[in-house]
């Protein structure tokens, strides 16, 4: 499939370096019609301007490492790439804030934090991926317990706005459009309003020390006991997750991930502390036994091939879900795997199994709103996300997520119908 409306790549040439879409580029096998990478903010808003009045369809992109997420779009006559906007802007150590252009690398932002021993706590299993990416699709991984997601660090924001517009909320410099909490609604909105252009961010000193517990079970019980015993202890692990792996023609694993990253001594004591705690079989990991397991933790949902779903629940519900993914694994026919966050209610479960199995686990998890809600297909065939909507249905806040698109994006140009708004 290609472009709806050609476009002359001297029109485009105004706003930055443009070249015609490739298989590389392609989005669920969908080529665009131009590439184009912006120089300057200004750039992004004056292209978004002149898109909106062609009514060109157009995706933002970072590294590129979560294009699949989202529906298939019909049509994509532009692909706005923020690789050109990747400086750090101010790094205020003293204050433990940053601002940071959206086509910056996670890599690339830590590593120039880290002269001052400061980083932004949030892990991906992307090496590519950019702030701009982490903070619209709201992605964070096992950190999340103790620091928190992209939104809950996020001060700062500067948009460029569909109209052509440069908006700032937040941070230094406060200028709200109509009221609204831009950074919250960016985070999480898949840039279907506006495209971020950089943001103000909080920091955290680097940890001196870290020990991870990994803590196996033979059933399902008691790794929720356990993990209910732990969340109301005065412990506070840097993350708290678990795992759990089911699978033909393999033995169930079943595991807590405690980490402890603080000073030397207080890593120490609480991981002691901890292990006298819980009920499992457990061993205490540092250095490159710790770094491999939670390398693994990370990564693992997103290794070649499968579906992988995105869902979340109570964390006193946790007895109900790892009853569910049991029965996922008999329903879907497949491999399955839960990777999340066991304080918090959240994480990914991998699928290895044909569509049809991944259908079949899809429709069970949608009908358990007792127990799981926000169940998002991340990663799946294309022609599965075209049986099984990848958002799912309408929330009761949809009139309003409709709204804000009017408002925001009035040529309804961005993301090419890929949602969630």
């Amino acid at each position: 499939m290609a472009a709806t409306h050609p476009v002359r790549h001297d029109e485009l040439a105004q706003f930055g370096a443009v070249r015609s879409g490739t298989a590389d580029d392609a989005i669920d096998g969908v080529v665009p019609g131009c590439v184009i990478e912006p120089p300057t903010p200004d750039d992004v808003g004056r292209l978004l301007a002149w898109a909106s009045s062609q009514g060109l369809r157009t995706v933002i992109r970072g590294g590129g490492t979560k294009l699949a997420w989202g529906r298939v779009p019909a049509a994509l006559d532009l692909l706005l790439v923020t690789s050109r906007l990747n400086r750090v802007v101010a790094h205020r150590h003293g204050d433990l804030t940053a601002t940071v252009q959206a086509g910056a690398t996670l890599r690339e932002f830590n590593q120039e934090l880290t002269k001052e021993g400061q980083w932004f706590p949030i892990d991906t299993p992307f090496d590519e991926a950019t702030i701009g990416g982490i903070v619209a699709t709201n992605d964070s991984g096992p950190l999340r317990s103790r620091y928190g997601t992209p939104r809950d660090l996020l001060i700062g924001i500067t948009l460029a706005m569909t109209d052509g517009r440069l908006v700032k909320s937040g941070g230094h410099v406060v200028k709200n459009v109509a009221g609204y909490d831009l950074g919250k609604l960016m985070s999480g909105s898949f840039g279907s309003l506006a495209a971020i252009v950089d943001v103000t961010v909080k920091l955290s000193p680097i940890p001196a020390a870290s020990r991870t517990l990994e803590v196996r079970y033979e059933a399902a019980k008691p790794l929720a006991e356990d993990a209910a015993r732990l969340s109301a202890s005065q412990l506070e692990p840097a993350a708290f997750d678990l795992q759990v792996r089911l699978g033909p023609g393999r033995e169930a694993s079943r595991l807590l991930l405690v980490r402890f990253a603080t000073s030397p001594e207080s890593a120490e004591l609480q991981s002691v502390a901890a292990q006298a705690l819980l009920a499992g079989d457990s061993r205490l990991l540092s250095d490159f036994a710790e770094a491999t397991v939670w390398a693994e933790q990370v990564n693992e949902p997103w290794d070649p091939g499968g579906a992988t779903l995105r869902l979340s629940w109570l964390p006193a519900a946790l007895p109900q879900v790892l009853a569910l993914v049991d029965e996922i694994h008999r329903v879907s026919a497949g491999s399955v795997a839960l990777h999340a966050r066991a304080t918090t209610g959240a994480g990914f479960l991998r699928l290895d199994a044909d569509d049809a199995g991944v259908e079949r686990a899809v429709v069970l998890l949608r009908s358990r709103v007792a127990t799981v809600s926000n169940v998002l297909v991340l990663r799946a065939s294309p022609a599965l996300k075209v049986r099984v909507d990848p958002w799912g249905e309408p929330a009761s806040a949809a009139a309003a997520a409709r709204a804000l698109k009017q408002a925001f994006d009035p040529a309804g140009i961005l993301n090419a119908g890929r949602g969630p708004i």
